[in-house]
């Protein structure tokens, strides 16, 4: 027998900052993270801006060698760690359960969790400005420089125990979201039915899971050398610290698709809504995403080319990294096929997407050249190389998230941005991304060296370094006109209606923001872009999802907790622990504990919700 629904008044839950930091709702985390990952994202900038300025002319002095070194390291690890893998990881949260037609991630309290470990990690390595010094040996930490005899100071404990817990951090949010894509569908929504970003989202997530042990423990070995005396990468001791880059490269290779994926299904949703056309391929372009997870793999030595590990070797690397370039094409010429004779918009989220295409090209283009073991050789550590990064990941994964902030800032903030201030911000940071990189690769070819904090007037570097550091002025430029555009619109910015692109995906069919719960009603999904066909099926008109107030009440959400945050302030003590005192270690183990217990033992449901909800 089926018990009657009754409508039973919700507990009042937190309200203003107590109401933030004790959230569990997957939208409000994403909010977090984005609203984090972007300030993290200016730091990172702010770092590149001092690196400029005293590269900008031959022999200067603005920033001591000590301190160049400190910057690119933090410079690079706050890039990667700290803005585009929790950029990325905010889309995440605020839109896969909305794609899918879910209320909820599957364990929400292990999200906010994700949320607070990551800004833990966030604390502890920009903390470290300081406390004694960054972090400074690049954000590969090539050993043996890692080592405490060539760096005594506890920059490299700082940078070592950030990204143990930033791995954490992953983890949760990796498990969490395969659990919620694979087991939280909407009725009918079959894997091929799914929307290209969560099929995006749902890949990165498995190589989270895959590649962060391995540096894991590559950390733990160059930890256990720093603390305890052990020689894993101790050359005087018989080690080999190529061991070291095999690690890291097994683990950063991978992590380039874990912060390109997301992009590229990003932009896989922008271009059919603005094309008014379905994605060409949409079987192809899925089937590429899982190759490039697969072949992701099988390439990490490419960055090892110059360490002498011989012919066979740089041969079977040279023609796994030119094969990996095969699917990334497939996915380029879907994207123009979905272009092609489409009645195309360009509004800002589509003029990112195609700076995307065309920045992200010449990125890989210069990757290939990389993949020529010969070549590769000149290439190596010069800025050729920088050059080629920032093209993939400023101008592939930067370029991306904005277009995904413009797409769905009605979605998050149920507010219209400025649609003539997002153009100019997309000029001003296309010319600015281009003026700033471009210039590098001709340094790189003439033979600058990436990480030098000066160089010889006679070397004639100084015109393209006076062009780049313009260049990285006019970006500047850029993104602050990109953070005015989003504030002024999220203050001021004309109300949203819940679908105000005419897309295609579920998120779009209800109100801007959307309610706490999502859907009042599960939608039942039987074809691809579902939300797009429900509007054109003659014999049904779409529904906006959604419900009354009273309905709200009716359905069952977890409640608030603080626990997880107790939990991951533990891990952060426990870090500083590590560093300076096992007794504050095991004071930050014992917090932890303490949060898991409590948080183990809260109820699921509303404490006044019955066993019928």
């Amino acid at each position: 027998m089926t018990m009657p629904s009754l409508a039973i008044p919700r507990p009042v839950h937190p309200t203003g900052v107590w109401g933030w930091v004790t959230t569990i709702d997957h939208k409000r985390i994403g909010i977090l993270y984005g609203v984090t990952a972007f300030v993290l994202f200016v730091i990172g900038g702010v770092e590149a801006l001092v690196m400029r300025a005293q590269l900008v002319q031959a022999e200067l002095d603005v920033v001591s060698p000590e301190m160049f070194n400190q910057l690119f390291t933090m410079h690079g690890t706050t890039m990667i760690f700290l803005a585009i893998m929790p950029m990325g990881a905010a889309f995440f949260n605020y839109v896969i359960p909305l794609q899918i037609g879910a209320r909820d991630v599957a364990f929400p309290r292990l999200n906010a969790f994700s949320y607070w470990t990551f800004l833990a990690g966030a604390i502890m390595l920009n903390g470290s400005w300081f406390l004694g010094g960054a972090p400074n040996a690049g954000w590969f930490g090539y050993a043996p420089i890692t080592g405490a005899a060539y760096n005594p100071g506890h920059g490299i404990d700082f940078w070592i125990m950030s990204l143990q817990i930033l791995g954490i951090a992953s983890l949760a949010a990796a498990f969490n979201f395969i659990v919620t894509i694979l087991n939280m569908r909407a009725p009918g929504m079959t894997l091929m039915r799914m929307p290209l970003f969560t099929w995006m989202t749902l890949i990165t997530a498995f190589l989270l899971v895959l590649a962060f042990p391995v540096i894991t423990v590559a950390l733990i070995e160059l930890m256990f050398d720093r603390f305890f005396g052990t020689n894993f990468f101790v050359p005087g001791a018989g080690a080999n610290p190529i061991l070291w880059q095999h690690l890291f490269w097994v683990f950063g290779h991978p992590e380039v698709y874990i912060l390109i994926l997301p992009a590229m299904g990003i932009v896989s949703e922008v271009l059919p809504t603005f094309s008014k056309k379905p994605l060409f391929g949409y079987p192809v372009v899925v089937l590429s995403g899982l190759i490039i997870g697969f072949m992701g793999w099988m390439v990490w030595s490419h960055h090892m080319f110059t360490v002498g590990l011989g012919p066979i070797a740089n041969s079977v690397f040279t023609i796994t990294t030119m094969a990996i370039a095969v699917p990334t094409g497939i996915k380029i010429f879907n994207w123009l096929g979905t272009m092609w004779k489409g009645s195309i918009t360009f509004s800002t989220p589509m003029l990112f997407s195609l700076g995307f295409i065309t920045v992200f090209t010449i990125g890989g283009i210069s990757g290939v050249m990389h993949s020529q073991a010969a070549s590769d050789a000149q290439q190596q550590d010069t800025y050729f190389i920088v050059a080629h990064i920032h093209y993939v990941l400023f101008g592939g994964s930067i370029f991306a998230l904005i277009a995904g902030i413009y797409y769905w800032f009605p979605k998050f903030t149920g507010r219209m941005y400025d649609e003539l201030g997002g153009k100019i911000t997309f000029w001003l940071v296309f010319a600015g991304m281009n003026l700033t990189f471009f210039p590098m690769h001709f340094t790189g070819l003439d033979g600058m060296p990436r990480r030098i904090y000066t160089y010889d007037s006679a070397m004639g570097w100084e015109f393209w370094n006076l062009t780049s550091t313009a260049g990285a002025a006019l970006l500047a430029v850029g993104i602050a006109a990109l953070i005015y555009n989003v504030v002024s619109g999220w203050v001021r910015g004309k109300q949203a209606p819940g679908d105000p692109w005419d897309a295609r995906t579920l998120e779009w069919s209800m109100s801007s923001p959307p309610p706490e719960y999502n859907f009042a009603e599960i939608p039942t999904v039987t074809e691809v872009d579902d939300w797009w066909a429900s509007k054109r099926r003659k014999d049904a008109a779409p529904v906006i999802a959604g419900a009354s107030e009273d309905e709200g009440h009716s359905i069952h959400l977890p409640q608030p907790s603080y626990w997880p945050l107790v939990v991951s302030v533990g891990l952060l003590i426990g870090g500083y622990g590590l560093i300076y005192h096992y007794a504050v270690a095991a004071i930050g183990l014992a917090v932890s504990m303490v949060g898991v217990y409590a948080w183990s033992f809260e109820p699921v449901n509303d404490p006044d919700e019955g066993s019928g909800h």
